[in-house]
């Protein structure tokens, strides 16, 4: 996934490429018939579904599968922060200051949560 500059919104993974992804992630670099078997034990997933699911990401450039090796192409970390990006701004106009008090609303932070929030926000100011 590269990025866009051309102004549109890239697309949130929907929820089952998400769930497979993670299984690439967490197991890679894996066999194509492996991950098929933990397709079928996770998801109760046929094989052809599997294999189809593969090639649909394959096409999307987020997984590779070489001489029946999967692998993913994409971190984790980067789906994760453009994911969470994305709904920040649509959720919320872009305002984190808005998520963080929606969020807040119904949680507590412990004291330790509160200091690692306050050194993130430390280490990002501009």
């Amino acid at each position: 996934m590269d990025n866009k500059t051309d102004g549109s919104e890239e697309k949130l993974l929907c929820e089952s490429d998400h769930r497979f992804m993670s299984l690439i992630w967490d197991n890679e670099p894996i066999s194509s018939a492996e991950l098929a078997k933990l397709c079928l034990e996770e998801f109760g997933w046929k094989k052809s579904t599997s294999y189809t699911m593969l090639k649909r990401l394959c096409d999307k450039g987020l997984a590779k599968n070489e001489n029946s090796v999967v692998s993913s192409l994409v971190p984790r970390s980067e789906i994760s922060e453009r994911e969470s990006n994305i709904f920040v701004k649509r959720s919320f106009g872009g305002s984190l200051p808005g998520f963080l008090v929606s969020f807040l609303k119904s949680k507590k932070l412990s004291k330790a949560e509160a200091e690692e929030l306050m050194n993130l926000i430390e280490d990002h100011v501009e």
